[in-house]
This record gives structure tokens, sequence and C-alpha cells, in this order.
């Protein structure tokens, strides 16, 4: 027995050694990767076209522990040798190094190979719901949002934006459990709603405290890039302006999503008049598709044109987000806008379990969407990094700058006969995206195929030193 508990304490401790390293061994070498051979969309930098990209690679960060003594065996429980304390261990976030025609491959310890593949910056989600758990309901900590790390990494996301899950009352319980427990960078708006998004008190004017929200918003200035008003039904604007105070006193944007009125509240009005440049409109290419007044008011009328003073707002520097959620976009909506050149400022997904088996799916499949009804890849990558990162004021994300972090997705695009269903009919097409690779400030954190491996059995001495 005592034989059995060194082991397994040796074990332990080699584990813990290992855990707590770098994925690299000092090298010499100037970088831990070079991406190399792949077409670079970098819209930030202007960048489209075949260049190689090196990163220098990060850790994560590691709490302190303190000292665990050994626990003998006691009935059907094992025993337990003795734990070491262990010191905090800093995350150290890997950086973009060199964007260049061929760099050198032995200025690197591996190479990824990205010929015939596209490498972006990490995509941001601007509209998910992440405020997973079980204690609340609808979207606030509750199984109807998700686990951001599990749905991210997958499809080339590297940073969200969870959209009002939370209100002020709740933010400092979601930050633990979401923010701090993520990989994912997972930043959010908070619901002016105190209460947030828990499908009872979104109707509860008396729960919009704009002074509450932004002082949370000001408390925690990292975390919180924006406020949102969700699914409130009636007509008056007093949530819209609510919102616009809260965004006001934290110098932040406000992200709008209608619910309904009878008649519908005006967009003309919202946009041009309450909304300041910078403000976010969300599920842009939804509303009732009609010419009904009754709910809530599309951008394209019923004539298949984008109405006149969507593109006074768009000059005026209103986001139009895209948020497709389960039924956020309408074919009468999204098709004809797009062949009019009306794209929309990002795209989002609006993630949460009743959307990602329907016809959302996941952001890849989106921006293919807008590729199969005509908006170029170079503008399909832009409203999903750059402008995203602007939207939020967060302009050190969404681009490969030399000493930005290394957010980075890879993605190949597979030719085909393709499908996106929507709301109001189906959209054909001949390109689908495929995430093959996500690295998260220096980490490989998804690898589909392989790419940053050789084929066959990994060389003894490459497996030591990784």
């Amino acid at each position: 027995m005592k034989q059995k508990i060194l082991l397994l304490s040796v074990l332990l401790m080699l584990g813990l050694g290992a855990s707590a390293q770098p994925q690299q061994r000092p090298s010499g070498k100037p970088y831990a990767y070079i991406i190399k051979g792949g077409h670079v969309i970098d819209p930030k930098n202007n960048i489209n076209e075949v260049m190689d990209v090196a990163i220098t690679a990060g850790t994560r960060g590691m709490p302190a522990r303190p000292a665990i003594p050994a626990r003998p065996a006691e009935g059907n429980r094992p025993a337990r040798p003795a734990l070491p304390a262990r010191e905090a261990v800093p995350a150290v976030e890997g950086k973009v190094a060199l964007v260049a025609k061929n760099i050198s491959a032995d200025q690197a310890d591996r190479i990824i190979d990205a010929k015939g593949l596209y490498v972006t910056p990490g995509l941001i989600d601007l509209h998910v719901h992440f405020f997973w758990g079980h204690d609340g309901s609808y979207l606030k900590d509750a199984a109807t949002a998700l686990p951001a790390d599990g749905f991210t990494f997958r499809t080339g996301v590297t940073t969200v934006v969870d959209a009002g899950c939370t209100g002020w009352r709740d933010f400092e319980l979601y930050k633990k459990r979401t923010i701090d427990a993520s990989q994912t960078r997972v930043l959010t708006m908070l619901n002016i709603v105190g209460t947030g998004m828990d499908g009872r008190g979104e109707n509860n004017i008396d729960e919009m405290d704009p002074v509450k929200t932004a002082e949370m918003a000001k408390k925690y200035p990292k975390d919180i890039v924006g406020v949102k008003l969700a699914h409130f039904s009636g007509r008056t604007w007093v949530p819209t302006d609510r919102a616009l105070e809260a965004g006001r006193l934290a110098n932040i944007p406000i992200m709008v999503d209608f619910g309904s009125a009878d008649p519908y509240l005006p967009l003309d009005s919202l946009f041009n008049v309450k909304f300041r440049p910078g403000d976010i409109y969300t599920h842009a290419f939804g509303g009732n598709g009609t010419d009904s007044p009754d709910g809530r008011e599309s951008i394209v009328d019923m004539n298949g044109k984008v109405k006149p003073y969507v593109y006074k707002a768009r000059d005026r520097g209103i986001v139009f987000d895209i948020g497709f959620g389960g039924a956020s976009y309408l074919y009468n909506q999204g098709v004809p806008a797009i062949k009019q050149g009306f794209y929309p400022t990002t795209i989002s997904t609006d993630l949460h379990t009743g959307s990602m088996n329907g016809p959302m799916k996941s952001m890849e499949n989106i921006m293919g969407l807008f590729m199969a009804t005509g908006m170029p890849l170079k503008d399909v990558i832009t409203a999903s990094t750059w402008n995203p990162a602007k939207a939020i004021k967060r302009e050190e994300l969404g681009n490969l700058s030399v000493g930005s972090v290394a957010d980075i997705a890879i993605f190949k695009v597979n030719e085909g006969n393709y499908g996106w269903p929507v709301r109001g009919g189906k959209i054909a097409g001949k390109q689908r995206l495929q995430t093959e690779m996500t690295i998260r400030a220096g980490n490989i954190v998804y690898d589909l195929d392989g790419i940053g491996q050789p084929v066959g059995p990994t060389p003894a001495a490459a497996a030591a030193g990784r």
C-alpha cells in the first residue's frame, strides 16, 4: 500500500508540474509557432493575401493552492497523498510577433501548415447568452444558456459578448461563474433590467435603473462593454431612454432588441432621434417582415427596398447587428438587403440552446450564409472581427497587428451544394466555412485535422519537449 501511495504521489507531482509549464520549452527560437502559407485576411491592417504569421506562446494562469495533507484509505475511499502548496501562476498572453512573406521555418518551435486555408483574427461574436446554470430561469443562470468554452473555439470564436443575461443585481455572480471560469474572453452587455433575462421581469420598468446599471459598469470596465434593452413589449420609449441614460453615464454603447408594440415603435425614431452614433440595433434582419403596423418594424419594405432612413442611420454610425437567433433572420429582409449592398455591421449568433440546433447553428454557418447571399468573404470577416471590436470599443482585439494578443482562427472553404433554411425561405450556396484551428492568447485550443502536427508518430524528442 505504501508503495502504491508513493507511486501515486510521484505521478501527481509530475502531472502538476507539467500543467504549470508553458506549452513549449524555451528553445532559444524567437517564435512558438509560425502559421505558414495561409491566406491572411486582416481588415484592420488591410491585408488580404498569402502571408505567414509568427506568434509567441501563452500560458494559462493557475490560482494559488494551500498544502493538502495526506488522507489514509477509509472504507471504499482510496488513500490520497499529501500535496504541497502551490503559488499562483500568472497568465501570459501569447502575441502576434510578425506578419510577413516567407518567415523562415527554423525561427519557430512548431510550424502550422495553413496552405489552402484562410487565416483571420479570432472571431468576435457580439450576441450570445452564456449565463449557464440551474438556479435561475430562461437565459439567466439556467440551462437554456450555454457554458462558453464548449461552443466557441470549435467555430473560430475567441471573444463573445453576452447580450443582457445579467443585470446589475447578479453581475458579480455571472462574473464568477462565467467570465472568470472561461478561457474564452467573455464580455458583457449589462441588462438595463436589474434582475436580468429571467423571462419574467423584462417588462418591469421599475427594475430599469440607469444609475445602478452605470455604477456596476464603471466598477467592472474590463468586463462590461455596453447596456442591453431586450424583449420589452409596450408602446413607450421609457425603457430605451433609461438604457440610453445608463450608456451615457458609463460612456458605453447600448444594444436594443425590441419586443413588440401595437402599433410598433418606429425604427426611424430609434435610429435617427434616440440612438447616438455607435449604438447597436440587433436582430437587424428580423422584425415582422410584413406591412402590418403591429409588432416590430423591419428595415426592408414590402417592395424589397431598404428604407431610406436606414441608410441615413448607417451613415450616422449606427451599428446593425445580426443576432440571428431562433427566428431573427427573415429571407425577405436579409436577401434583398445584401443584394442592395446593405451589409450588416456585425455578424453574431444569439447563441443559446433554443437557436444552436435550428437554422442558426454556429458563427461559421451564419458567415457562410452571408457569403451565399453575395457578401464577399473579406466583408464577412470584417463583420466578424474588426467591426465588432470597434463596436465595443476594444480595438486591441479583432486584428493581427504586431503586439496584439494572438487570437487567431484558421478556416477551410469547402466547395459543394449547401443550403441555409431561414424564416421564410431557403438560401442555396456553393461554399461553406469549416474551422480548422483556433488559437486563443497564443494557445492552440482547437485543431480539427491536426494541422499543427506532423503525420505519423510524434518523435520521442519532440514529445519530451511538448
